[in-house]
């Protein structure tokens, strides 16, 4: 796990002095060791964290005659064959480590070489012969790219931060997004809250040759489902998969660790890896103790004997640390479970190198509890549109009833009401909390294209293939990726691997969610190997007592005294502000997330656009 940097350019730079400053920005991804490449048409700067090859996975990479150069984020689990392959084609490895595989395989497949990996990466290929710049990122978006484009600058690395110390980025601050993260807790596009920054997408590659960029999708996500064959063979299916994947993400030369909350997930990673090979778990809770399900991990931890290493977090420490994850996170995500993921990373790595986790298979194997909202809209669709249509409107003129919400709700198509949109602050809550209201907007239309590719599945891949191309990767990953290198250690996900999404993209709808289950076909999968208790629980997310934290004097004060800065009056209406916290306060309403939204997004403005930014 490492980080890169670079740079493409057009006028005489101090480039080992930039490239440096850039390079340390992202230490935290690679402490272990720095390396630099010059020629005269690019720069390029790596940060290393040992994982393989810890004596010769050096970077950045050369193929035989130099060439070629490459650095590389992440890891590629089928690399030992893949290097078999290329070897009997006559390449020549020096080194032991997944990283030589990429150069080798581009020289002989060019980007189809994509097509071939199973892995979590995003790299860069400079051909010197060529003059032209190959870079992608994993189907997934497990490992970041960013890049900044304007005019003939082309800068570009693992973390926005790092671009910012190049002299030719103008860093402003993109406001017509703000919209878009007060609804969706993140952009869910290309874009970021840095005019001129963007992300690659995931399952994407890129081309840069004489100034232009030229960006190609190389993965599309299809579900294919197929109802021919029964439960029990997709549950041995994916009992199989998920034990090659587990194996294939322990490569490594150094000790690998779990995170285990209480759920399925965690503990079916956790399970399997402790087969492998000697391993710790890793786990967070709070101090208060009816928010902390601490018992069940150590419980379960203790039954089939692995240490688990336990982090308990105090109110102060979770306010604390704000300014420092918002720092890390690039963007800000507001998303509470942020703070013990930093906290139990940060534990982690007092023992280990890498840890692996459960993130994904919720997005998979259908695991969030609104996904059961499938089953009484999928039928309620079958009524005719203007049927709905009328029962809505009637609705609309009724008083409250029990009831109201789903007739209300039921005369739209899922695109316009699946509840990822405008997950914090709808469009008339955006109008009253914007300075600037001609910035508000209709968020639907940032993600109806998402919609429409998968259009003619039922409401059920509808919701999750939304959850992968957004929610997944600008949050859940996001966060995983962030809290995680931050603390230097490196985050595995193996229900992220291409033999298990393409598994759970034959799933039919029955056996990814019932009226009783979650995961259905995942969850007796894991009923072979893991005790009912643990493998039945219900997903329960990750309790916070932040809801309440924010009623007491001292938080509540801070929070206030941020809601009414000089940064918060020049976006926001502060009065309304005032409003969200005080009738939260006194327990009016429930304004957590609403309040912690603006408050991680005051935070990481002053971050990056105060007076004392980088």
């Amino acid at each position: 796990m490492c980080g890169f940097v670079g740079y493409t350019f057009t006028r005489n730079l101090d480039d080992r002095g930039i490239i440096k400053k850039m390079a340390d920005q992202i230490e935290h991804r690679g402490p272990d060791d720095e390396g630099y490449h010059f020629c005269n048409h690019l720069t390029l700067g790596f940060r290393r964290l040992s994982i393989i090859d810890i004596n010769h996975g050096k970077q950045p990479i050369y193929n035989e005659d130099k060439s070629m150069v490459l650095v590389f984020n992440g890891e590629i689990y089928n690399y030992k064959e893949i290097r078999e392959e290329l070897v009997l084609k006559g390449h020549h490895f020096t080194t032991k480590s997944d990283s030589e595989v990429l150069i080798h395989g581009y020289e002989e497949y060019g980007s189809k070489l994509l097509n071939k990996l199973r892995g979590m990466y995003a790299f860069v290929i400079w051909d010197e012969k060529k003059k032209k710049l190959f870079g992608a990122r994993d189907i997934f978006g497990i490992k970041p790219f960013y890049y900044y484009k304007k005019e003939n600058n082309f800068i570009f690395g693992s973390e926005i931060k790092g671009l910012l110390p190049h002299p030719d980025l103008k860093k402003e601050f993109n406001a017509a997004l703000l919209p878009a993260y007060l609804s969706f807790e993140y952009i869910p596009s290309h874009e970021t809250l840095f005019k001129n920054v963007f992300k690659l997408l995931p399952g994407h590659y890129f081309e840069y040759c004489d100034g232009t960029l030229d960006i190609h999708s190389y993965y599309k996500m299809n579900y294919n489902i197929d109802s021919n064959q029964s439960l029990e063979t997709y549950v041995n299916s994916i009992g199989e998969m998920f034990k090659k994947s587990v194996k294939d993400h322990s490569i490594s030369d150094v000790e690998i660790g779990s995170f285990l909350s209480s759920g399925i997930d965690s503990s079916f990673v956790l399970n399997e890896i402790s087969k492998v090979d000697s391993t710790k778990s890793f786990s967070a809770g709070y101090s208060e103790e009816k928010y902390s399900e601490l018992n069940y991990s150590t419980e379960f931890a203790n039954t089939i004997h692995v240490p688990n290493i336990i982090r308990k977090i105090s109110a102060s420490e979770f306010f604390n640390a704000i300014p420092k994850i918002q720092y890390f996170m690039d963007e800000p995500l507001s998303n509470p479970s942020a703070v013990p993921l930093y906290f139990i990373a940060h534990k982690a790595s007092e023992h280990v190198k890498v840890v692996l986790s459960g993130e994904g298979a919720d997005e998979l194997f259908g695991g969030y509890n609104q996904y059961s909202e499938s089953l009484i809209y999928g039928k309620y669709q079958k009524i005719p549109k203007s049927f709905r249509k009328g029962l809505a409107n009637i609705s609309n003129r009724l008083p409250a009833f029990k009831g109201k919400r789903f007739l209300m709700r039921g005369a739209l198509p899922i695109s316009k009401r699946y509840f990822r949109i405008d997950y914090v602050f709808n469009f008339q809550e955006r109008q009253k909390l914007l300075k600037d209201k001609t910035l508000n907007m209709n968020c639907i239309s940032m993600v109806e294209n998402i919609f429409d590719q998968c259009s003619h599945l039922d409401e059920l891949s509808q919701m999750q293939y939304f959850d992968i191309h957004t929610w997944l990767v600008n949050n859940i990953l996001l966060k995983a990726d962030r809290m995680s290198m931050a603390n230097s250690i490196e985050l595995r996900v193996p229900f992220l691997d291409k033999i298990l999404l393409e598994l759970a993209l034959k799933l039919p709808p029955e056996y990814r969610i019932n009226k009783k289950y979650t995961k259905v076909a995942l969850r007796k999968a894991a009923l072979k190997e893991l005790p009912a208790k643990t493998a039945n629980k219900k997903k329960l997310g990750f309790p916070s007592p932040l809801a309440e934290w924010m009623r007491k004097n001292c938080y509540y004060q801070q929070i206030k005294n941020k809601f009414q800065s000089e940064v918060a009056s020049k976006f926001f209406n502060t009065a309304y502000l005032m409003e969200l916290i005080d009738s939260h306060k006194e327990r009016k309403q429930q304004n957590m997330q609403k309040i912690w939204s603006i408050y991680c997004f005051l935070v990481w403005y002053e971050n990056f656009f105060g007076d004392q930014s980088i």
